[in-house]
């Protein structure tokens, strides 16, 4: 990996409903990176998403497996718990159980508990691990599966090795972004989000509504998941997209289009 390249997870949360599935899509603020534009819950791999400790508190994946789908030596699972730990500080969501297989309640009875944790998250107070330890956990990483991998452009100043990856809602908890760093969240349909982004309604980078048009492939978030499990690193290519101006217009090139190692 370039060490200019910051390693990034980044989830979309998915949830089937009786019009089809729907993700859910924040708006950042115009303070932090990707100010104003619609994304998905996510940010840099932290210390203590490498943790090896976490393993412990997995529900079938170590860091050996989660490598291996990655295609990398070591590490992999700090993906998984990125995506975890950031979907629960920016949106409250908690990809997680009990040990015993009971659900966290987190609009009823487990709210203020989990509701403190996340502000110690947030504040670097307390990590994903000790929140494990704390409540005997397990993480659901098995309900997380890949989706993509992006680089960003050479141009960029700040340039990220992103992981994205897809996880199922799970029942008893809803979304409260954390009116810091996001300002607004919404459940929306792929097709309809966009559309909204042709338009000029949702403001999104090109990874976003590339991410968005590979979920159009699927009938329901369920059947998603089940597919991109079975996928291996071969199957997910890193993405650098290359842009370069024609008749004063940007154009964008992916890997394996014509020209793409001209330029």
């Amino acid at each position: 990996m370039n060490n200019n390249l910051t390693p990034a997870a980044t989830v979309l949360v998915l949830r089937d409903t009786n019009d089809g599935m729907e993700v859910l899509m924040v708006k950042r603020s115009k303070k932090s990176p990707f100010g104003n534009l619609y994304v998905f819950p996510g940010g840099k791999i932290d210390e203590g998403d490498c943790l090896e400790s976490l393993e412990l508190y997995c529900d079938g994946y170590d860091d050996l497996k989660a490598s291996n789908i990655l295609g990398l030596n070591n590490g992999g699972l700090s993906y998984w718990a990125a995506c975890i730990r950031e979907c629960f500080e920016e949106v409250g969501i908690l990809l997680a159980t009990k040990r015993s297989g009971e659900l966290l309640n987190l609009e009823g009875e487990d709210k203020s508990k989990f509701d403190t944790y996340r502000q110690m998250l947030i504040n670097n107070e307390i990590n994903l691990l000790d929140i494990c330890k704390k409540e005997d956990l397990t993480l659901t990483t098995a309900n997380i599966a890949p989706l993509s991998h992006w680089i960003t452009p050479e141009f960029e100043a700040r340039r990220f090795d992103t992981r994205f990856f897809i996880a199922y809602l799970p029942e008893n908890q809803i979304v409260q972004h954390d009116g810091m760093e996001l300002t607004h969240s919404l459940w929306i349909s792929p097709n309809l989000a966009l559309k909204k982004a042709l338009e000029g309604d949702m403001q999104m980078i090109l990874p976003t509504t590339e991410n968005l048009k590979s979920c159009m492939n699927f009938k329901s978030a369920t059947t998603m998941l089940d597919h991109q499990k079975k996928l291996t690193k071969d199957d997910i290519k890193p993405i650098l997209p290359k842009f370069y101006k024609e008749n004063d217009t940007w154009k964008v090139l992916f890997p394996g289009d014509d020209g793409y190692e001209d330029h």
